[in-house]
């Protein structure tokens, strides 16, 4: 009896070490698969770096072009503001210009309609200060197409 019980402890200690062989053979493979996923990642976290890198330049590179558009158009804009005082103030004074040559030849027109009447009626001599008014209008109209030729009125 002793001696089959020495063979089935025995037995059993050799289907562990086989079941261990296995297990051990079947980490091994894991351990492997590891191992090259291992440097695969290592790959992988390298060209992370370099890719964290290349964007690291590229955003400073913005920074600089968005501080430049912002100084350009800082300084366009001030030149706008400074244009639209300068058109402004160019708007009023064609405005008063338009003003004035309104009341001259506002002036120069007759006050009632029975006098434009009269005045058609009237023989040449009489029809000289109508006349005078119509070259005051004309040389009103020229003084303004001079001033607007060399940019003085809007």
């Amino acid at each position: 009896m002793s001696h089959s019980f020495g063979l089935v402890i025995e037995s059993l200690v050799a289907v562990l070490l086989l079941l261990t062989i296995g297990y051990c053979a079947l980490l091994n493979k894991r351990l492997k698969r590891l191992k090259a996923d291992e440097s695969s990642m290592r790959g992988i976290i390298a060209e992370l770096i370099t890719a964290t890198e290349i964007a690291e330049r590229a955003i400073g590179g913005l920074k600089v072009t968005v501080r430049e558009c912002d100084e350009n158009l800082g300084s366009q804009l001030t030149m706008g503001a400074a244009l639209s005082a300068k058109l402004s103030k160019q708007v009023t004074a064609g405005d008063e210009i338009l003003r004035r040559l309104s009341q001259i030849a506002m002036a120069a027109r007759p006050s009632n309609p029975e006098a434009s009447v009269a005045d058609e009626a009237t023989p040449p001599a009489a029809a000289a200060p109508k006349a005078s008014a119509k070259a005051l209008l004309a040389a009103a109209q020229a003084f303004s197409e001079r001033r607007k030729a060399t940019g003085l009125a809007a």
